[in-house]
Order: C-alpha cells, then structure tokens, then sequence
C-alpha cells in the first residue's frame, strides 16, 4: 500500500519479501526474497538506499545497531523500535514518561501473577512480551494454572518473560495516528474508533463518534508525548482504551499497545485524508515537510475483509461495485485463510449509520456473503 504513494512522489521502493509471490512482490518490482532476520539480504537490500523503514516490527535489534553504525539511514530506529517489540520495554519507559498506562506487572514466575490476581479482583490480561500481535499472544486470567504452559516455555527458553495487565473497563477502543520526522515536526490524524472482534480489528470509524473534546485532546497530547520521548521516525500507532472517568468528568484513555509503522487503524487515510498514512511516512523516513492530515469527508468507515468463503474475493468485486459504486476496495493478494486479513473497504459520507452500514455490506461481499 505504500507503493502508490512512492509512485506519485517519484521515489523507488526496494523490499524485502519473504516469498516471490507475497502481497508485497506482486506491486513492487524490485522485490528480493529474504528473512527479515538475515543480515546478508538486508545488507544487500540498503545497497544504495536513502533510508530502511519497516511493515512489521520483527527485525532484530542487533542487526539494526549493525547497520546503523555503518552510516544506513533506519527509521524508526533500534533504540525507538524495541518500545514497539518488547511490551515489557514499552510498558517500563511509558510509566517512566508519565504516560496513563493500565495498572501492569513483569511475572518472574507463577507467584507474581497469584499476587497480580489477588490485588485485581482476581482476574488479569497476561502477554508475551513479544511475538503477540491480533490476540494471539494474550489471555485473560483467573489463575496461574490458565498460563502454565508459557511459564513453562519461558522457564526452558523457548518462550518469551509475561507481564500482567489489569483487566481494564473500557467502553471502546481509539488509536491516535501520529507521524513524526528526524526534525522533529509531527502531525496527528483525526482520533478514531476501532471495533475488535475476536482480537482482530473489524472496524474502524474516524473520526471517532460522539468523541469528548478533552479526551480527544488527551489522546492527541499522549500520541504526541509517546512519539517524541521514545524518538520515533515515521507513523506510529497509539492504541488507547477509553475508559469512564471515576468522579464523573470526560472520559479519560489509556494506552494499549505502540507499532511503529503505518497500521490497520489508518487505512481509512488512503481514501479518507489529505494525506495518507503511507504518503505521511514516506515523507517522514526521508525527513520531507509533512502533508495536511485533515479528514476529506465528515465520516469514514473502514471494514476489514477477515477471511472469507470464496477461493479468491475478487469474485465478488463485480457485486461490490454494482451494491455501491463509491466503496473503495483494497484487496492485498494474500491466500484465503479463515479470519484472515484479506483486504478492506473504505466509504465516506456525511451519513455516519449510512456510511457504516455501506462498508460492512461491501466487505461482506468479499467475504462471501451473498446475502449482503
């Protein structure tokens, strides 16, 4: 998705792909096959590069140190991007910089987390501090017994150290876009909403309704906070609970998970801003000025496409467009598996309930649901 955007802007793309026909290889042309934890292509890849940006956090931060100290450009880098891999790092330096995070706790062992249960009212959200992503590396917890086998794995070294996270009550969801380049000067997409499902994002409506001013505002500082203290260079995404202020003021927001990298909560930006996410860390990485965030309609809605019962969704393109010829579809070649990520739909408007009922119909299609 950010291949448009360096075409417009009259830059080349190099990526690394772990496989010839991955989403990434069908639209960029110079796509070499490679791990993203093998040094040797990603030396080869930076040959001649300006800067190494990344769509994923797994690259290891050692490699990264390597290639920053031999004068390669990388955005965001080790030191920022650990905050992104690590929960552990991440919760540890949010609380240090004052940032509203749930109440959380490192677990040495089983003891920690029977002591974690019994000062939250017996129930607590437990992570691996890195591998999770879309609800696969978290549980909600009654007892140490509901995560034996992870301690186990970490106590033999084939698994990663867990924290503890209060079970919070939030009433939704929001996420705070923010890009941020070498320079310094940052720029904030509208708050919006997102809507999970099973631990995978559904949903996103921007700007996020019936949003509060002073919440709204605290998200932004917090997004802005984040990006600055921890150095980051390009987009971030700042996922944040909403939870009911306790003596009855706005509602105020704690901060969920960090990536370091244009997000699925942001792909309403390609047809529902100024400038999107993927133009906006282009110009970030290569420390351009950055572009106007400002929403082009009063309503956008983002419906991911999550698996879907067809061998190929593009079989009901045809459908989508006579259903609602102004729904814009992206669909990311991938291979059809069951809740998988396959592609999303973006409609605008001024109409939010009309907007929204849209995008899901069309993302419906795609999924396979003739009855749409």
């Amino acid at each position: 998705m950010m291949a448009p955007a360096a075409t417009a802007l009259g830059l080349h793309l190099r990526v690394l792909v772990e496989n010839a026909t991955s989403s990434a290889a069908q639209v960029v042309v110079d796509a070499p096959v490679g791990a993203a934890s093998d040094e040797a292509a990603i030396t080869r890849l930076v040959d001649g590069a300006d800067a190494l940006t990344f769509e994923h956090e797994h690259v290891p931060n050692a490699l990264l140190d390597r290639l920053e100290g031999a004068g390669v450009a990388v955005h965001p880098d080790a030191a920022a991007l650990v905050h992104a891999q690590d929960k552990i790092v991440m919760r540890t330096r949010l609380t240090a910089l004052g940032i509203p995070v749930p109440a959380w706790a490192v677990l040495p062992s089983a003891a920690e987390l029977t002591t974690f249960l019994a000062d939250h009212e017996g129930v607590a959200v437990v992570k691996t501090s890195r591998g999770g992503y879309d609800g696969k590396g978290v549980r909600v917890v009654r007892g140490a017994d509901d995560v034996a086998d992870w301690f186990a794995a970490a106590a033999a070294g084939t698994g990663t150290p867990l924290l503890a996270e209060e079970k919070v009550p939030f009433t939704r969801e929001l996420a705070v876009l923010v890009a941020r380049r070498p320079s310094g000067e940052m720029r904030t997409w509208p708050v919006v909403e997102s809507v999970q499902r099973d631990g995978v994002c559904a949903e996103v409506v921007a700007p996020a309704p019936d949003l509060h001013e002073a919440t709204r505002a605290e998200a932004v500082e917090v997004a802005t906070r984040i990006a600055d203290g921890l150095g980051v260079t390009g987009v971030l995404a700042v996922e944040l609970f909403e939870v009911a202020d306790a003596a009855g003021g706005a509602p105020r927001v704690l901060v969920n998970e960090l990536a370091m990298r244009p997000h699925n909560s942001g792909h309403w930006t390609i047809d529902g801003a100024v400038t999107s996410q993927f133009e906006q860390h282009l110009r970030a990485v290569l420390d351009l000025p950055l572009g106007e965030t400002s929403a082009r309609s009063r309503w956008t809605v983002m419906a991911n496409v999550l698996g879907s019962t067809l061998a190929d969704p593009t079989e009901a393109l045809a459908d989508v467009a006579r259903l609602d010829p102004a729904a814009k579809v992206h669909l990311y070649g991938k291979e059809v598996r069951a809740g998988r990520k396959l592609g999303h739909v973006n409609v605008s408007g001024d109409d939010l309930d009309d907007v929204r009922g849209r995008a899901v119909a069309a993302a419906a299609l795609l999924q396979g649901d003739a009855s749409a």
